[in-house]
């Protein structure tokens, strides 16, 4: 019988640092976020007090893309993803290790705009008269709404 594990990570945060897109010698794009997630409570002493965690996010090929071009600091973002850890030797010849999520998936939830940007304008729709005579035959004789059997 085998066992199943789980390995999922989901946050809803803040944007710490812009995004950092690189490109593997292969060229497979890779994109490196910091996201601070925060949590509040209340003691038993009636004392409010809050807790800031700092995490790192790892996003790869068409998302680690839109990930560079849509978030910057600040930005309010939901992640979906997984834990992996990371272990290497430094430079200096010392063993490190870092656990990142590597995400799947990211929804941006604010609207806000970097510094700089302007808010699109919206243009208003004004719809132009059609001219009966402008109107092809076979569209003036189509069925109406009601006559389409679905």
């Amino acid at each position: 019988m085998s066992t199943r594990s789980l390995n999922k990570v989901q946050l809803i945060g803040n944007l710490t640092r812009d995004p950092e897109l690189r490109y593997t010698p292969q060229g497979t794009a890779v994109c490196t976020i910091g996201m601070a997630t925060n949590r509040t409570w209340v003691t038993e002493s009636g004392e409010k007090r809050e807790e800031t965690e700092f995490h790192r996010i790892v996003a790869w090929n068409k998302l680690a893309e839109l990930c560079s071009q849509l978030l910057f600091k600040g930005r309010r973002v939901y992640v979906e993803g997984r834990l992996q850890t990371r272990q290497w030797t430094g430079q200096d010849g010392q063993p490190r290790q870092a656990t990142e999520i590597v995400i799947e998936d990211m929804l941006v939830l604010d609207n806000k705009r970097q510094e700089g940007q302007e808010l699109p304008v919206e243009q208003p729709v004004v719809e132009q008269p059609v001219e009966p005579e402008a109107v092809p035959a076979a569209v003036a004789g189509a069925a109406v709404a009601e006559d389409i059997p679905f």
